[in-house]
């Protein structure tokens, strides 16, 4: 299928965020069908390069990825706490610049966790890596399995979000978010006025001695 090509079906680009690896996977089908694989490859940085390096090869990776396959939506994996800070954190740089590229594009971003992802592939919140690997496999008829498991991370992500968004949608539309009201105006305090000179007679020569209001 031409990357460029038309695509009656919706097309869901998954982004399993890092900055050592981030996962990017595409797919392309219809809520209750099986999808199909459109693309899917990961993006490397070397962990001793400067940050902001690493967080821009991520960019230009994910707008040539957006360029490329046009893709309806976007799906993050939602960031959760982890042990490692420093890895939490570099996922969660990662994931914004994931989003941030698609909110340029005015392309809808969903964010879901691992479990909801798990569950939507494998039935099951708590399936491992490898569960989730071989019914990616499965399901997009691969002939290998997608390497490494951000590869198959991120094409779940992709089915998850296929799979649920006429779910969101709906729940979307039942309970739509509040309008944003704009905020009144800040009314400021007059400033102070600087207080009025005031004339004393000096104790020592009897002549008149000015000080400021403030002394």
């Amino acid at each position: 299928m031409s990357p460029t090509g038309p695509h009656p079906a919706s097309r869901v680009l998954g982004v399993d965020p890092g900055l050592t690896r981030c996962g990017l996977g595409v797919v392309e089908g219809l809520p209750g069908r099986p999808p199909s694989l459109v693309a899917v490859d990961v993006i490397r940085t070397p962990a001793g390069d400067d940050i902001a390096a690493r967080l821009l090869a991520v960019e230009q990776e994910i707008e040539r990825w957006l360029d490329d396959y046009r893709p309806d939506a976007v799906a993050v994996e939602r960031v959760f706490s982890q042990h490692n800070v420093r890895t939490v954190m570099g996922t969660a740089q990662a994931g914004a610049v994931a989003i941030v590229c698609a909110a340029r594009r005015g392309l809808p971003v969903a964010l879901h966790t691992p479990s909801e992802v798990k569950a939507a592939v494998t039935g099951s919140g708590r399936a491992d890596k490898d569960q989730v690997t071989t019914m990616v496999t499965r399901l997009l008829r691969m002939t290998d399995a997608p390497r490494p498991a951000d590869a198959a991370d991120a094409l779940a992500l992709a089915i998850c979000h296929l799979w649920r968004a006429p779910a969101i949608a709906a729940r979307r539309a039942a309970h739509p978010a509040p309008p944003v009201t704009k905020a009144p105006p800040v009314t400021r305090a007059p400033a102070p006025t600087k207080a009025p000179t005031v004339t004393v007679a000096s104790t020592v020569t009897g002549t008149p001695a000015t000080r400021g209001g403030g002394a």
